[in-house]
């Protein structure tokens, strides 16, 4: 039995004294090996996530540490300021409220700054593949104590900064990062993943993959797999194929402000299967991994096609999530009182393309030029 290590993190103080937290969770096997990181609820609404690792440390309570291969944090509710937040019965949390920029579009992107990594590159190709890692990851961090020191300047920072370096600082040196989501709406289970990274993408069990193809390394699945996959495109250009096992999931799994069990149940036996696939549990009766290869839809996400409502009014029939579509099929109706001395009208919506529909509002009042539905 696998008794976690329980670490406290100061967060935030706030005006009246009280103090946010972070809460890791850290299970540290006896043999050695990767370095899991997992986190959930980075956006206020979506709390699926919760359930999901609050089960996975039930979960790995009951195994030996002889068990497990490496070391796996868990770190729930890593945005206590998104959770808090509320708009009558409505979580929201999406975007800082004092700097109103999303939660999860602040995070520090090494890659950015990197200077002549092609030069790094061409000094590594001859070496092994593990000290290659090694070598790149100690000038990553090295990159990353610098932001630090603005942090107890005298003139400070804004908090998004300080939070991103919190949580960045304790994923920097992970192997694989798992960060749970879900819609801020209502969705399908699914997973964000990058190029070269779909096989381990089939291991989370989840019918539908979305790869992202178009990104600019604020996300925080991005800014920790984004400096990795720059350097193995400048061994590319040197003539070398290399892909580092380094990887980065969003996992999308339901609603916001809802555990569906469902989603739950999910998200765990996903990132189960994917803990024993990667060689950090072992494939035995009581883990249950699937080694059944999953038939998962694999698409771009520049093959998404959201639709804003072409006036405002309310939406009295949608097609249902999860349905398939085809080009010119009616996928939802607006009845538009537009108060012009005309009589309400009903506007049919139709698909531009064929495609699954895999998230849509929760909302179904809608002004002019708001999110309705999207299809990929």
């Amino acid at each position: 039995m696998m008794i976690p290590e329980i670490t406290t993190i100061p967060l935030r103080q706030m005006a009246s004294g009280d103090y946010l937290n972070l809460q890791v969770y850290k299970f540290i096997g006896e043999k050695p090996g990767k370095k899991v990181y997992i986190q959930s609820n980075l956006h206020g609404a979506e709390i699926v996530g919760n359930a999901v690792i609050y089960q996975l440390i039930e979960f790995f309570q009951t195994i030996n540490s002889t068990h497990l291969f490496g070391e796996i944090w868990l770190v729930p509710v890593c945005n206590p300021m998104g959770t808090n937040e509320r708009s009558h019965n409505f979580s929201s949390g999406r975007y800082c409220s004092y700097e109103y920029k999303d939660w999860n579009r602040i995070f520090w992107d090494y890659e950015k700054s990197a200077y002549d990594l092609l030069t790094f590159a061409k000094s590594q190709i001859n070496l092994p593949l593990v000290q290659v890692r090694k070598n790149y990851l100690s000038i990553i961090q090295e990159s990353f104590a610098k932001t630090l020191a603005e942090i107890n300047s005298p003139s400070g920072i804004p908090y998004t900064e300080k939070f991103r370096s919190k949580l960045q600082s304790l994923c920097l040196d992970a192997d694989y990062v798992i960060d749970l989501h879900s819609s801020t709406n209502q969705g399908l289970n699914y997973i964000y993943y990058f190029r070269d990274r779909e096989k381990s993408a089939k291991y989370f069990l989840l019918d539908l993959g979305i790869l992202l193809n178009e990104y600019d390394g604020d996300a925080f699945d991005e800014a920790f797999i984004k400096p990795w996959l720059a350097l193995e495109d400048c061994f590319q250009k040197l003539g070398k194929k290399i892909i580092f096992d380094v990887e980065a999931w969003t996992l999308e799994l339901g609603m916001g402000m809802q555990m569906k069990s469902d989603s739950v149940a999910k998200g765990v036996r996903g990132v189960k299967n994917y803990l024993v696939q990667k060689g950090v549990l072992p494939n035995c009766e009581l883990i249950q991994s699937d080694n059944i290869p999953n038939q998962m839809i694999l698409k771009a996400r520049s093959q998404v096609t959201k639709y804003f409502a072409p006036l405002g009014g309310m939406i009295q029939w949608r097609v249902e999530l999860g349905s398939k579509v085809k080009t010119g099929e009616v996928i939802y109706q607006l009845l538009s009182f537009n108060k012009q001395g005309n009589l309400p009208t009903v506007i049919d919506v139709r698909a531009e393309a064929d495609g699954l529909v895999y998230d849509v509002s929760t909302n179904q009042a809608v002004n002019e030029g708001e999110y309705v539905i999207a299809i990929i």
